[in-house]
């Protein structure tokens, strides 16, 4: 008497079209890798270039867009060194603080710059060395985003005056700065300085991990085709 089939008719098929369909799924997610490989590697060069490009004027707060990040830029102005605000920060140095003051520029608008990073033991300006003054001077540095809402699990709190992040626009109303441009600017060092703050600590990493992915969507993918060969040889 001949072994009864223990799928029923209808649903034979079922196991193939399974297999054939995560083999589709994971193609897909392992083309859609292989784009994101070249937007992040196009996105690498294009930063590459422009933090070791000559500085140019930086864009007003109308033109500014989001792709003029990283820019390398040079501020004419003054500083108002009254108005700093203190972010918390972890760098090469250890824990401490960047030092975020507005900068009045040439051009008639406010940035906010990113001084550098200050130990907690420095944290007062009378602890840097002579006051510093209001006088013009230039700045270069590179063009950052703002950082909304404060860090990972820490909200920024404005009126206990505890900075978690670089907000633009929440240090700007906390200071009283009125419009200022969408942005912020990291200071480069200073050519042979020695004290504080201690500009030019920008990291500039992209997490690029869309090769391993993709090859392990597409190894999936195989998988799933080699199961619906197996499945196809024991139907016939």
């Amino acid at each position: 008497m001949p072994a009864r089939d223990p799928l029923p008719r209808r649903g034979r098929g079922l196991p193939l079209v399974l297999c054939a369909l995560f083999a589709l799924v994971f193609t897909a997610l392992g083309v859609w890798q292989v784009q994101r490989l070249s937007w992040k590697l196009d996105l690498i060069h294009r930063v590459e270039t422009r933090i070791h490009a000559e500085p140019g004027p930086p864009p007003s707060p109308a033109a500014f867009t989001p792709d003029d990040a990283y820019r390398r830029v040079r501020l004419t102005g003054h500083f108002l060194n009254g108005r700093e605000t203190l972010a918390k920060a972890v760098t090469e140095f250890g824990g401490g603080f960047w030092v975020v003051t507005p900068f009045v520029t040439d051009e008639g608008f406010t940035v906010l710059v990113n001084r550098g990073f200050v130990p907690p033991e420095r944290r007062s300006p009378d602890s840097r060395g002579p006051a510093p003054d209001d006088a013009p001077v230039s700045v270069t540095g590179l063009i950052r985003l703002t950082e909304p809402g404060g860090a990972f699990l820490r909200s920024n709190d404005p009126q206990a005056g505890r900075w978690y992040s670089r907000d633009v626009a929440a240090i700007a109303s906390a200071r009283g700065l009125g419009t200022v441009a969408p942005y912020f600017v990291d200071a480069e060092a200073a050519p042979g300085g020695t004290g504080y703050p201690v500009g030019g600590l920008t990291v500039v990493r992209f997490a690029n991990n869309h090769l391993s992915y993709a090859l392990t969507w597409f190894a999936l993918a195989a998988m799933s085709v080699a199961a619906g060969v197996l499945v196809w040889r024991r139907r016939i």
